[in-house]
């Protein structure tokens, strides 16, 4: 996932949502699960990392546009 880019920021912040909803939705599906391999606990540990930053760069572009406007 890249930094905020210089796009609209209604555009940047429909991307990080996207990829937000994403990770939601896997970290979801692996949650289902009883039991989780070696590799799928890792690919948990990293989507939780992604979605926290995906969240991250949500709000600042957020409080950016609000402080702009």
């Amino acid at each position: 996932m890249d930094e905020i880019k210089e796009q609209s920021p209604s555009a940047e912040l429909e991307r990080l949502h996207a990829e937000h909803r994403l990770y939601a939705q896997r970290l979801e599906e692996l949650s289902q699960r009883t039991y989780l391999s070696e590799d799928e606990q890792l690919e948990e540990i990293r989507l939780k990392k992604l979605k926290l930053h995906a969240k991250d760069l949500i709000y600042a572009l957020e409080h950016r546009t609000a402080a702009v406007a």
